[in-house]
Order: structure tokens, then sequence, then C-alpha cells
């Protein structure tokens, strides 16, 4: 044994680098399972410079490293696609001077509770049966397996024995079917049918989207001054509209037919967007116009759709840019040309509209408003401009400009906690902390298969974390699209500034 220690002491020490011999004491006090890591080799074969096996590993991770969050976080890396798009964007509070979410977070839904004088309306034809049941089973699953508010379903034809069937078997309240009759869906007797097909086909020609299309020009008058007309919807006071294939992604376990009955609200939305400038270059003239004929003086809400005098950009009419905001051809084809009387560009005093709307695919409202002088007046005026046909005027646009008109702020929910998507656009809001409550299954009885069945229920158990400031219940979010609050077209900075402002931190 001493020969052993003799040979050892004779074998020279190989040189190291400064500053490592007091990283390898300290390795030394650790346990013995890293010794593999303390363990030295030379640099080069022949070197007499020696370092840690550890020190040699960890260089090259911590390279690694650096580049994955290099990739990740440059806006032009495809790597970006790794983080959920459609996560919510950090989230502001507004302020709550005219308005406030109802509820943050869960409440236990009061099953037995007092229910409002309301029901859901869905417009459809029988082709789109597969949409309407996933829109149903949507809102079933959320909200209507507590609540259990009645459906009225209306058509412009007869819906077949399969549709009727496929919905009562995934309704949890009666349903109603209705026929909308010529009086309020098609041509009015005022108009020159041929004049308005023509200016149909031009938008199709220009395509315009869904200008060409001409039962999309009869949906959106007719639920711009027509819905609320239709005989079954006569007894209710509020209506929730359901479109076909829409997603709802939170549980509303409160009742917000009461709440805004409560809070006397008019109109709630969940999504404000700017519309596409080309549907509707001559809207807001009509709508200004309006306003200004009956002396209506806004009450802080018409601000929100029309540009800001520090964002109008002036254009001198010989620049190629220059457009009339009325082009001559529609002035010369109009259908109800000679039933208004002119409106010059003078009367709209400087206002430009924003193209903002609440965008009404979803809306909760009072149908009393829509059914007042006041607001069939705005509508009349809008219907007989020919705009429905020469342009292709939505029903979003009409009523949220009669809005701005005839209601203030104070009159207006948004529906900030509802998660809510339609096409390539939705809102979700984030969880609100520490008011989330434990979900009961909900197995829908109409799907055969079990096991898909109760796939479906286990996809919607686990939802989204918590988020600070969050507002939702049990939201689980699609993460394919950017939220809305956080895109470019959206209208929330506009809804905000007439609604109080961002609330101080």
């Amino acid at each position: 044994m001493g020969l052993v220690q003799n040979l050892v002491k004779r074998i020279p020490s190989s040189p190291s680098i400064p500053g490592l011999d007091d990283l390898q004491r300290r390795a030394d006090k650790l346990s013995p399972r890293l010794a593999f890591f303390r363990r030295r080799i030379r640099i080069k074969g022949n070197s007499s410079i020696s370092i840690p096996l550890g020190i040699v590993l960890l260089f090259p991770c911590l390279v690694i490293i650096l580049i994955l969050i290099l990739f990740v976080r440059h806006p032009q890396s495809p790597g970006i696609m790794m983080m959920p798009a459609g996560a919510p964007p950090s989230i502001r509070k507004i302020n709550d001077k005219y308005d406030k979410v109802f509820v943050t977070g869960c409440l236990e839904p009061q099953v037995d509770g007092p229910r409002a004088n309301a029901a859901f309306v869905v417009l459809a034809r029988n082709k789109e049966l597969e949409g309407v049941l996933q829109s149903i089973k949507s809102i079933e699953r959320h909200f209507n397996r507590w609540f259990h508010y009645p459906y009225v379903f209306l058509n412009d034809g007869d819906f077949n024995s399969t549709f009727k069937e496929a919905i009562l078997n995934h309704t949890s309240g009666s349903v109603e079917w209705g026929k909308i009759d010529s009086t309020m869906w098609g041509y009015p007797t005022w108009t020159d049918m041929a004049v308005a097909k023509e200016g149909i086909a031009k938008q199709g020609d220009a395509a315009i989207m869904y200008g060409g299309m001409e039962s999309y020009h009869h949906m959106c008058r007719f639920y711009s001054g027509f819905f609320y007309k239709h005989e079954l919807l006569q007894k209710y006071e509020w209506y929730w509209r359901l479109e076909p294939e829409i997603k709802y992604f939170c549980d509303i376990t409160y009742d917000p037919f009461i709440h805004m009955e409560r809070e006397k609200k008019t109109y709630g939305f969940t999504i404000a967007v700017k519309e596409l400038k080309e549907t509707v270059p001559n809207i807001f003239r009509y709508a200004s116009a309006f306003k200004r004929n009956n002396n209506i003086t806004s009450q802080g809400l018409w601000e929100m759709f029309t540009v800001k005098p520090d964002e109008k950009k002036s254009l001198p009419k010989d620049d190629p840019k220059y457009k009339k905001p009325l082009p001559e051809e529609i002035l010369n084809t109009e259908p109800g040309a000679g039933s208004l009387p002119d409106i010059s560009l003078d009367a709209m005093e400087g206002e430009e509209y924003n193209m903002c709307h609440f965008w009404s695919n979803f809306e909760i409202a009072r149908l009393d408003w829509f059914r007042s002088k006041e607001y069939n007046d705005f509508f009349e005026m809008m219907d007989r401009s020919g705009g429905f046909w020469m342009e292709r005027w939505g029903d979003a646009p009409i009523h949220s400009l009669a809005a701005g008109a005839l209601l203030s702020p104070k009159d207006i929910h948004y529906f900030r906690d509802f998660g809510y998507r339609h096409t390539t656009i939705q809102h979700c809001p984030a969880n609100a902390p520490a008011r989330q409550l434990p979900r009961i299954p909900f197995l829908e009885k109409t799907t055969k298969d079990e096991k898909k069945r109760i796939e479906e229920d286990e996809y919607w158990a686990t939802f989204d974390p918590p988020k600070e400031n969050g507002v939702g219940c049990r939201c689980k979010c699609d993460t394919d699209i950017v939220d809305v609050e956080g895109k470019q077209g959206s209208c929330l900075a506009e809804w905000v500034d007439v609604a109080g402002g961002w609330a101080s931190p």
C-alpha cells in the first residue's frame, strides 16, 4: 500500500485553468453521484490544461437553449406557432362608469330561479341543420342545460320533419317553428326589382363579400327591420340571437336576461369589429342625416362610430386616392331614389364613419327598443335609401348606428365574460382567479357513440388556467386564432373610449 502511495505522489499533476481549482474544491463537497461530472479531461490530447467534464457538457446545452429562445421569440419565425395563437391577451380592466361584467367567474346556477320573458331566435334553413346542431349543442352545454329558455326557429320556407326531429332531440327548452312571409322577406313593393337585382349582380361582379348573394341581402334586411315584428316574437320582451356554426367556450352560470333587466340595459354584445368599407360606402351618409333631420343629440355612444378629428386624413379632390362619399352610379340607380330628401355631404358636418359595429350574429337585446317608433323611423329611412340592394348593408351596422343615435353607453353591455366564436373571429376571456367552481359533467343524449360522448365531455372537463384580471368561468379557448381583443380590426378601443376609458392600474 505504501508503494502505491509513493508512486501516486511521484506522478506530476496537470496544471489547471485559474479559478477552476475553487470550482473543483466545491464540487468535492457534493454528493459522490456527481463524481462523473468532476472528471477532468484535457482540451487536446497532448495538452497540459484540463477542465471538468461537467463544464464541457453544460456549454453546448446553454447554446441550444439560447437558440431555441431566439427562434420562438422572433416575430418572423415559424416557431412562433409553438405558442398558443388564441391565448387571451393581457387583460386590462375597463372603467365601470357605465358598464361592468355582471358576474366574474362562476356561480352556482339558480336552476329554480326566476326567468325573464325571453327566447333564443334562430334563422335557418333545412340545409343548415348540421351547423344549427353545433350551435344548439354548444349553448345547451354551456348555458341552457340549467336555464331551459325556449327557442323560436324562423325560415322563409318550411322546416322539414328531419330538421324538426333533430332540433327537438337537442333542446331542453320548448321550440316554436315560424315561417317568414313575403312582407318581411324579399323585395318591397315600392322598389324597382329589376334595378335592385342589377345592383346585387354588380356587387357579385365586383367580388364584394356576399354582395352577389340575393338571399344574404334579404337576410340582412329581415334582421334589420322585421324579425321583431314576427308573430311568434310578439309575446317576448328579450331575445338572444343564435346563428348556425357558432361556438361558446365558457360556462354561463348566471341568467344574462335577468341581469340585463336588473341593470336597465337595452343591448348586449360580445364582439365589436370593423365592417368592410366596400360593403357600406354610403350607410353613414343616411344614418347621419337621420340624426340631424330629427335633431337628435348624441348621448355619448355615437362617437364610438365616428372617426376622431386627430385621425382624419384629408385629401385634395385632385388626389388620385380621393373618392366621393357617394358614387354617381349609385346615386343614379338607387331603388329608393325620389323617396328621400337630398342629403348633402355638408349635412354630415365633417363626420366620418370609422366602420365600427357590434357584431350582431351574437346579441342580447330588448325587443321593445326594436319595436319603438324611433328605431322604426330610422330603419324606414335606411330602407328607402336602397342601400340593402345597391350596397351590401348588413344588420350589424344598422343596429349599431341606430344604437349610436338613440342610446347611451349606459344602455349597452359588453359580455366580456362570454367566450364566443363565429367563423374566424372569436372572443374568449381568461378565467377569473379564485372564482372557478367544480364542473358538473354534461353527457348530451343524442350521440349514440358512448365513447364519443364521454370524450367530448372530458375535453371540457379541463379548462384554461386562471389569469390576472380574468373574468371567465371554466373557459377553454380555441388556440388556432388570435382573440379579437388583441387583433387588428377590433373596435374594443372605441368602445372603451365611450365607456369611460381604461381603469387605473
